[in-house]
């Protein structure tokens, strides 16, 4: 740049072609941004703390998190290693994706905490004989095992959230929450 000694010297040395716009019309970072009619862009009222999907992520999470808190400290197992260990102890031999499905876990988290169970001898895999392509999953003895003594801790921990609820309460979230699910699989469905 040379010739040029300061930002005076640019500016006069500035294409021309800059000066042939009237002022007025040149952007101004100075000027306010024109005025909306608030009218027409108004949001309906909503409230997030009142909506039920979120209050039911947050109670969910809640409940979940006081839970993990227990299998985690006490038996070394991460929410996708509970609920498998879990669901295979309800029901014994499922292939990933219908782990997937019974857990509400998505394929990698079934994957990751399956492989993690199989090292720490939690789960016995064998071949699908219905589907040579896939593999079967049960509980190993360890994971009968941990599974037993896990059980009636969660289910202590259970028993002291639902004592915030009446029996007659406790039915009611259980009726309500039952239809609630019915309805939002209706939205799936579809």
């Amino acid at each position: 740049m040379s010739g040029l000694h300061s930002v005076h010297d640019l500016v006069r040395k500035a294409p021309s072609c800059i000066h042939e716009f009237p002022i007025e019309s040149r952007p101004n970072r100075m000027t306010k941004a024109p005025k909306i009619d608030e009218t027409e862009h108004v949001a309906p009222e909503f409230e997030l703390q009142s909506f039920l999907p979120y209050r039911l992520a947050v109670l969910a999470d809640a409940v979940s998190q006081s839970i993990a808190e227990l299998y985690s400290e006490r038996f070394a197992l991460n929410r996708a290693e509970w609920r498998i260990l879990a669901a295979l102890g309800d029901e014994p031999n499922m292939t990933g994706k219908q782990l997937s499905a019974y857990t509400t876990l998505d394929k990698m988290q079934v994957s990751r905490a399956v492989n993690a169970m199989l090292d720490r001898s939690l789960l016995i895999r064998s071949e699908n004989p219905a589907d040579r392509r896939n593999m079967v999953l049960c509980l190993s003895d360890q994971g009968q095992e941990l599974l037993s003594q896990v059980i009636p801790v969660v289910q202590e921990r259970e028993k002291f959230l639902l004592e915030a609820l009446t029996e007659t309460e406790q039915t009611m979230f259980e009726v309500a929450s039952r239809k609630i699910h019915e309805k939002a699989k209706q939205l799936l469905d579809h």
